[in-house]
Formats: structure tokens, sequence, C-alpha cells
């Protein structure tokens, strides 16, 4: 990758709608040249897709926690019907495992705290081999 690459990979990063004309007048090459570096960050995987930023807010969605998750076993196979899990609950906005105290660190995203209660305690709670969750509550975020 060159600083093209780089500059692409910036104003996609901010904007994945530009539209390739306005794409390379702001990186300085011409269209052609610039669909095939974007076209070939596809194919690479570099770039994994275009997707669409919600607001939150408008969907009613404000309430943030972040959830410590401890299992009770770390075998592969625990982790994997963890990871598999987790998929299916559409309130956990993020999923990573974490090397420390606990597991996993959930970003869950609900309406209010009576929505976190219940996605928590019928949903989280109830994951393969779940031993115990510590929740954090986001007063305020300041960057997403």
């Amino acid at each position: 990758m060159d600083s093209f690459d780089l500059k692409i990979l910036k104003i996609l990063e901010l904007n994945g709608r530009i539209t390739n004309s306005e794409l390379s007048e702001r990186v300085g090459l011409s269209k052609t040249p610039c669909q095939i570096r974007v076209k070939n960050m596809i194919e690479k995987g570099i770039i994994k897709g275009f997707k669409a930023v919600l607001d939150n807010h408008a969907l009613d969605r404000n309430h943030i926690a972040f959830t410590e998750v401890k299992l009770s076993d770390t075998r592969d196979s625990a982790l994997n019907a963890f990871n598999k899990a987790v998929q299916g609950i559409p309130q956990i906005e993020q999923c990573h495992m974490i090397a420390g105290q606990f597991d996993y660190l959930l970003k869950v995203r609900t309406r209010n705290i009576a929505d976190y209660r219940y996605a928590l305690g019928e949903k989280i709670s109830s994951l393969p081999c779940v031993a115990n969750t510590s929740t954090h509550v986001v007063m305020e975020s300041i960057k997403d």
C-alpha cells in the first residue's frame, strides 16, 4: 500500500458513500486508477464492506452498558459455543475476548435500563458457560 491507498482508506472511513469522481479528485488520481485501487483493496479484504451509521437516538436505543463476562469454562469448545451464541443477541453491539480478570467485554445497546436488565438477565446470563457478569453503564458518549 502506498500513500494514495492510505488516503483512499482515510476518506472512505469517513464517508463510504462518496462518489468515485469525488474520491479520485480528493486523492489526486484520475477516476479509473482510483476505482481500480478501491476494487483491489476490496478483493484483498482490506476493505471488508460498507455500512450505514445509524442514529441511535432516533431509533430510541440510547442506553449503553459495557458488560464484563467471566466464563466457568475457557476450553475451545466453550469459547466457540459462547462466540456462536452471542451472535444471536441483537442488543450486543460488540463482543471482545479480553486478557485479564474477565473473559469478554460486551457493548450492549438498549432503549433503557429496564431493557438492559432484561437482556442481561434473560439473554446474556444464559449464554453458554457464563459464570458471572459485571456492568458499567455509560453516562455520556464522548467519542464513538
